[in-house]
């Protein structure tokens, strides 16, 4: 985890002074560094305080914009070809705004439910992959409209998951694979209706 140090409104977007901890160790100007499990560019880098530049369509796309100075936040650096993959592909582009919408907790487990727009339902499911914040994480069940994830305490003790309560946003991202899967279905769907007109 990492903590906005500063935060200035550079209209329409703005400008996110973090402090990264080893995140910071070895960053260069122009790295990809993902925040919230969005991807932003390293504009600046003060011992282990990287500056970052949010525009209008983040803040209003993802909950960077709800980001007040000491908001912790989740950092990861990018995948460099060849290292070892410990999640699932993670792209940095998130697709919705969710909302826990319920927290059961089962010391030192938690189990949280998340609501998502119906439109990416389908690319979630059961036993499938989701970032939430940038974490990647198994899905346990799924319906149209929302989805949960057991949390063991590991994940709970060193994201920001863990401080989450009732009513807060997250951001989003389905596993890239099923966003392929459903475009190429969709296609051959259209392409059935095309052949028959």
């Amino acid at each position: 985890m990492g903590r906005i140090d500063r935060r200035i409104d550079q209209p329409p977007g703005c400008r996110l002074s973090i402090s990264a901890g080893i995140v910071s160790e070895g960053a260069k100007l122009g790295d990809s560094i993902c925040i919230n499990g969005c991807c932003l560019t390293v504009i600046a880098i003060e011992g282990d305080v990287l500056d970052f530049e949010a525009g209008e369509e983040t803040l209003s796309r993802t909950n960077l914009g709800e980001l007040q100075e000491g908001s912790k936040v989740n950092l990861e650096r990018s995948l460099a070809v060849g290292d070892r993959l410990g999640g699932h592909y993670v792209t940095g582009h998130i697709d919705a705004l969710g909302e826990l919408i319920e927290l059961r907790e089962d010391p030192p487990w938690a189990h949280l439910r998340f609501r998502l727009p119906r439109h990416l339902s389908s690319q979630v499911a059961s036993k499938g992959s989701i970032a939430i914040d940038g974490v990647s994480l198994t899905v346990v069940e799924v319906d149209d409209d929302s989805f949960t994830v057991a949390l063991i305490p590991h994940t709970l003790e060193i994201t920001t998951l863990g401080s989450k309560t009732l009513g807060d946003s997250v951001n989003l991202e389905t596993d890239v694979l099923a966003k392929y899967v459903q475009r190429s279905l969709g296609m051959t769907t259209n392409d059935a209706k095309g052949s028959k007109q």
